[in-house]
């Protein structure tokens, strides 16, 4: 991939990304809502840094413009940005409609914007879109990550079955635990899953040479950790023993507090 775009590049699985690209050659924009954390990457990579809100379509439009003017256009667009809000049903609204906006109107206003010039064109176009196992499995201890990276997912599989057959290549990155500020900081730590995360976590270098060895292929889902397929396997088949097991581990996390 020549020519490449990554949102939420500011840190963690992002600025992993964005180097790794640029290491194998690869003319790299990032962006980030945070300004000084995504030049920090950009200066490091010789990059083009933008700062931007992924959740803004009007921001999203301003990032794929200056993309296509300085690299002439994108091969592979990483959409990246997510947030982590730990709660339950009484999570106020104001953030249930920020993390919907940013997990998942940010893909969104990526493919209104990019699918008019890259359907049906003369060579395949690339769209990594980072959803977490949580969007196959759950996250316990925050309803608005479960249910915006199902949405996420359900998202990426639409698209990558409404348009394959016109060059539009659609891949799903589903890691468990990283080693990032979103586990291990801020609002994570509120969260009953980020302990049991922890164990196993990779760090984002691990998880972004998998994705640029997950390239030369096309298989949709990306999942650094293997494991995740053995759970979704188990969800599918038998829902009831897996919803029962996951409740269980809600019962313990309680019976810690």
């Amino acid at each position: 991939m020549t020519r490449v775009v990554v949102t939420g590049a500011g840190g963690g699985i992002g600025a992993a990304l964005a180097r790794r690209f640029a290491a194998d050659g690869a003319k790299v924009v990032v962006s980030d809502i945070d300004p000084d954390a995504v030049a920090r990457v950009a200066a490091e990579i010789g990059g083009i840094a933008v700062p931007a809100d992924a959740a803004s379509e009007a921001d999203t439009q301003r990032l794929i413009e200056v993309a296509f003017s300085e690299l002439g256009g994108i091969d592979l667009f990483c959409s990246n940005a997510g947030v982590l809000t730990a709660g339950d049903e009484n999570t106020p609204d104001g953030l249930w409609e920020r993390d919907f906006g940013v997990n998942v109107m940010s893909h969104v206003y990526v493919t209104r914007a990019l699918l008019p010039r890259w359907l049906d064109s003369e060579t395949p176009k690339r769209l990594l879109i980072t959803v977490s196992a949580a969007g196959l499995l759950t996250l316990l201890g925050s309803a608005t990550y479960s249910v915006t990276k199902h949405a996420a997912l359900a998202y990426a599989e639409w698209l990558r079955a409404t348009y394959a057959h016109r060059g539009l290549i659609v891949q799903a990155l589903c890691p468990q635990g990283v080693r990032t500020d979103m586990l291990t900081g801020g609002n994570a730590r509120g969260s009953g899953s980020a302990a049991l995360l922890a164990n196993g976590a990779l760090e984002p270098a691990a998880v972004a040479d998998l994705v640029a060895e997950s390239l030369d292929g096309n298989e949709f889902l990306i999942l650094p950790h293997p494991e995740v397929a053995d759970y979704y396997r188990l969800r599918a088949a038998d829902p009831d023993r897996w919803l029962g097991g996951m409740n269980k581990l809600q019962r313990g996390f309680e019976g810690a507090k």
